[in-house]
């Protein structure tokens, strides 16, 4: 195996066993900082939902009534 093949191999399981930490938001390498977009992307679509979803009606205890909410706000949006 040549020298650039090792350096491949090396680079590509750094990159395979990278997980998410919380302190990747303040490191400046590429893989921490794709890391970083990459779990606010993931967290904004699981807070945000579907594009087509409603905020769920709920009683005072903060129990289910019905997902037939209201629309979510999406101004500035089309």
């Amino acid at each position: 195996m040549g020298n650039n093949d090792r350096e491949i191999k090396e680079s590509t399981k750094k990159v395979a066993e990278k997980t998410y930490d919380v302190s990747d938001y303040d490191r400046n390498d590429e893989l921490s900082k794709g890391m970083a977009i990459t779990h606010e992307q993931v967290s904004d679509g699981y807070v945000e939902g579907t594009i087509d979803g409603k905020i769920d009606k709920t009683n005072e205890d903060d129990g289910l009534i019905s997902h037939e909410g209201k629309d979510i706000p999406r101004k500035g949006h089309k």
